[in-house]
């Protein structure tokens, strides 16, 4: 059902559409070395202030990623790494509990096994369970290491460790060596002073050239770097295989954890290039999610591994044990992979329904907050599950154009978890580094990215966090209006609705965070529509522009049972994506819509 609000705050959150801002010199330097003008356009509408080759961008290579050894303290973390292998320790591997901690674990795991040689039974997998343990080197995670027997004389954490001296001091006074890769920011005091080593490439002496990597790829580019010590010594053949086939997890990991695809040629190649080696199918787990998807779903994009693996693998962790998530990339063959698949997609299923409901709740929650114009969001779901806050938070953040914080109660007693997401204009970790400067005993545990963000709040004092919280939000904004709105790449001639137009856009591609896809706009008369799907939410249409009719879908349209607020022939303003439609070896174009309105409120 529709959320209640007054008519006048209807109006201030009906999405506007907007052009996106053209870096117009890029817009020009594009066109002038080759590229069409419609991949301008759109290259030019995401890279503001770009001034760099586009050769890296445009055209991804492994190439362009920075040698390992540039990383601040990665020398140090792989001859720790090395000497374990080398004397035969037992090692953890602690990661946390989503996509990019899952792929994380992978890689490492398997360059042990598979390309360092070091024994199954010398392995202890770590891995947080989100509601009972929370984040990162928990208390509980730190408990379970110290009561294995034997015990890890090291363990290399991954996504996560940054903000965790207190469990690594711990650690450290059990005899335990704590490597760290993580891509997370650090708190003000720097990196965890009890670590053996933090191979972190946003620490302020690294030299890494790119700060926006996953957590996977820090994780991958030491344990690349272990192989070379390994083989400086003399202990690995120099013809040890490289890690080049684990970028397919990379891969996924990345385009997962929302991390930068816009100017940054080390997320571009590696996606790109591990779009590749995941297309060679020679992986369980790709072959299972194929057979899954259908005979149509290949070759895989950057899309599929956004909208279909992250969302299951993460499903797990949101809601139970992440073991099978990590056993479901690990299959060493078809029926393992599937039979963890079909637990996955039972997971996905259950979190599709309790966030829909989630997000009901938080929408009724917002009203208030919206009505009064607050900077951002804050909603606490006393019921709510806390592996969905993250979903919920962007499904706000979507809906009403401002930053979003969704709450529930935490394991603990007498505390609160939320996750918050945010908008291009607030870095969402920095606002926290202000919200604790001014409420410290309201926020004793924070950490995150621009984007993405966690925290932990006592529950007595909620008020005084939200109250902190909006105060450093309004201090950063600084006062701009806050409203939903959809970018567009402006509009396509009749001309251009044809597959040419989108293998055209594609060989831009990898899209994802920062380097979105395109997106169109134009007017088109409704020559045909029907809702579709289980509770008929979905509107399959027929559009056309002047002489040409195109096949048009639009993904949660409706409220289950309502009737669609306009009909056959009426126009509509669209804002659309191009799509590949793929049925029995056919392939068409379709549209993908995602805003509609009179043209005349445009």
């Amino acid at each position: 059902m529709d959320v209640i609000a007054p008519p006048d705050l209807h109006a201030r959150l009906r999405p506007r559409l907007l052009p996106r801002p053209r870096n117009q010199a890029l817009y020009a330097r594009a066109q002038a070395e080759g590229l069409t003008e419609l991949q301008a356009r759109v290259l030019a509408g995401r890279l503001a202030g770009y001034e760099g080759e586009l050769a890296p961008l445009t055209q991804p290579s492994l190439r362009y990623l920075e040698h390992p050894e540039r990383l601040a303290d990665g020398r140090r973390a792989a001859e720790r790494i090395a000497q374990a292998v080398v004397e035969g320790e037992h090692i953890g591997i602690l990661t946390d509990y989503d996509v990019d901690g899952i792929t994380s674990h992978v890689v490492i795991r398997r360059t042990l096994v598979e390309l360092f040689g070091v024994p199954e039974a010398r392995l202890h997998s770590l891995i947080g369970h989100r509601i009972h343990d929370g984040y990162g080197i928990s208390l509980p995670l730190v408990e379970r290491t110290l009561s294995l027997k034997p015990r890890p004389s090291l363990v290399i954490t991954a996504d996560c460790g940054s903000s965790d001296e207190p469990r690594i001091a711990r650690l450290k006074a059990a005899g335990i060596d704590v490597v760290v890769s993580d891509h997370h920011a650090l708190p003000v005091e720097g990196p965890p002073a009890s670590a053996h080593a933090v191979v972190n490439p946003t620490r302020d002496d690294c030299d890494y050239a790119d700060a926006t990597i996953a957590g996977c790829m820090v994780a991958w580019l030491v344990m690349s770097l272990a192989r070379q010590v390994l083989i400086e010594w003399g202990a690995l053949p120099s013809a040890t295989p490289k890690l080049s086939p684990w970028l397919s997890y990379v891969a996924l990991g990345t385009v997962a954890d929302c991390v930068s695809l816009g100017a940054s040629p080390a997320n571009r190649a590696v996606v790109s290039h591990g779009l590749t080696l995941i297309n060679r199918m020679e992986a369980a787990c790709w072959r299972a999610m194929a057979a899954r998807l259908g005979e149509d779903s290949t070759p895989f994009t950057a899309e599929t591994l956004a909208f279909q693996m992250g969302p299951r693998i993460n499903a797990r962790s949101r809601l139970d044990d992440p073991y099978a998530a990590l056993h479901f990339m690990l299959a060493a063959d078809d029926g393992t992979a599937t039979r963890h698949l079909d637990t996955l997609d039972q997971d996905n299923q259950s979190r599709k329904a309790i966030e829909a409901d989630m997000t009901e709740q938080a929408r009724l929650l917002a009203v208030p907050q919206l009505s009064s114009d607050q900077p951002a969001i804050v909603v606490f779901l006393e019921g709510g599950h806390p592996g969905v806050q993250g979903i919920v938070a962007s499904r706000l953040v979507q809906a009403y154009g401002r930053p979003a914080l969704v709450m529930t109660p935490a394991a603990a007693p007498g505390m609160l978890t939320g996750s918050g997401r945010s908008i291009e204009a607030l870095h969402l970790r920095d606002a926290l580094q202000r919200t604790f400067e001014l409420a410290p005993e309201a926020l004793p545990r924070f950490g995150g990215h621009r984007g993405a963000a966690g925290v932990g709040v006592p529950v007595d004092q909620f008020d005084a966090f939200r109250t902190a919280f909006l105060q450093a939000v309004g201090e950063q904004l600084g006062g701009i209006e806050l409203f939903p709105h959809v970018l567009t790449d402006g509009e396509l001639m009749p001309a251009q609705f044809d597959l040419s137009t989108l293998d055209e856009l594609e060989r831009l591609g990898p899209y994802g965070r920062e380097f979105d896809a395109p997106l169109f706009e134009g007017d088109f008369l409704v020559e045909a529509l029907r809702p579709v799907g289980a509770d008929g939410s979905h509107l399959m249409m027929t559009l056309s522009a002047g002489a040409v009719s195109l096949r048009a879908i639009w993904f949660r349209a409706l409220t289950p049972g309502e009737l669609p607020a306009f009909g056959l022939g009426d126009w509509l303003r669209c804002a659309y994506r191009l799509s590949r439609n793929r049925w029995k070896g056919r392939e068409s174009l379709q549209l993908m819509v995602e805003h509609a309105e009179a043209p005349s409120s445009a």
